[in-house]
């Protein structure tokens, strides 16, 4: 025997689903579009937001739509993406602290694309020392080669879960990481991958082109 469900049974059926749903989808929302991440594995995470800003020419804002991630130089296989399609390349998640040549610094979730995925793609030619990262607000900075590849380095595009605004450097930022800030640059619009040395923006104004933490 065949029992017939009320209307009303059916009705408060669809609503229990509905809601739970609309829960499920609130809940995935929030966690991928914003939500900060202050603890990770144990580790205590300085804030997202900060009140200072110390770029040579003020937050930048990218058209996203217009924008491209030009990969050139002495490489077979120049590259020109977009943002989406640069985001299609595996991603990694790390903890890593940024010290700043001013004295301050700031521990950070990083997610990221690694520098390695995209020499895979690009293929870059014998005899490249240094890779050089070009910002839209014509700021510049370089790491040798060898540093990039041998450390995994990554470009992030989220910090502590959040997608970088454009203070943190939207769309892209160099994680330099065991290097002083000025090599985190942010804005990235081309890496440059070329056979010579190469002083940045600081490195021309007497900053060490290594670099390095005392």
């Amino acid at each position: 025997m065949f029992v017939t469900q009320s209307k009303e049974n059916l009705f408060s059926q669809t609503l229990t689903i509905f809601v739970i749903a609309s829960l499920f989808f609130i809940t995935f929302a929030i966690s991928t579009n914003g939500e900060e991440i202050k603890n990770y594995d144990g580790k205590r995470l300085s804030a997202f937001d900060r009140s200072y800003d110390n770029s040579i020419g003020g937050p930048q804002k990218i058209d996203i739509n217009k924008y491209r991630l030009e990969v050139e130089g002495n490489v077979e296989n120049p590259l020109s993406l977009t943002y989406n399609e640069a985001l299609s390349l595996p991603h990694v998640k790390r903890v890593i602290t940024l010290n700043c040549v001013e004295g301050w610094e700031e521990t950070l979730l990083f997610e990221g694309i690694r520098f390695n995925d995209i020499f895979k793609k690009a293929k870059p030619g014998d005899g490249v020392k240094t890779v050089v990262f070009h910002a839209v607000d014509g700021y510049t900075s370089s790491l040798p080669y060898e540093f990039v590849v041998k450390n995994d380095l990554m470009l992030a595009f989220k910090i502590n879960g959040r997608v970088l605004d454009e203070k943190r450097g939207f769309p892209f930022q160099v994680v330099a990481e065991s290097k002083l800030g000025y090599k985190w640059v942010k804005w990235v619009t081309k890496i440059e991958l070329i056979d010579t040395d190469y002083k940045g923006f600081w490195e021309k104004r007497g900053y060490s082109n290594d670099a390095d933490l005392k």
